[in-house]
Order: C-alpha cells, then structure tokens, then sequence
C-alpha cells in the first residue's frame, strides 16, 4: 500500500470520526489529509505518464 493510499484511507477517518463526534477540526484535517493525498497521487500518476512516453520515444 502506497503512503498516499494509507494518507487517503486516514484522512477519510478522520473526516467520519470528526462528523461522528461533532469536531469540525477533525474532520476539516481529515479532508484536507484525503485531498492532499489524491493530489499527490495524481501527481504520481502524472509523472509516470509523461516517463512512459519519454522511453517510448526514446526507442
């Protein structure tokens, strides 16, 4: 499991544990944690797209 995976898994924690007990910091951190987390994925994904064509036109 990748780090932005288990960030996205705890930051969705967070948000529900916050909503659950009526703490709007918890559940703004969880958010925030989830959204940074599919950022980076993205990110991620992005640079190992534009890596896959630089080596298919490297051929």
């Amino acid at each position: 499991m990748s780090e932005e995976q288990k960030d996205k898994i705890t930051g969705k924690a967070k948000e529900f544990a916050g909503k659950a007990t009526d703490d709007e910091d918890l559940e703004r951190e969880g958010k925030a944690q989830h959204g940074i987390a599919k950022v980076k994925d993205a990110v991620k994904g992005a640079a190992q797209s534009v890596s896959d064509a630089v080596k298919k036109k490297d051929r």
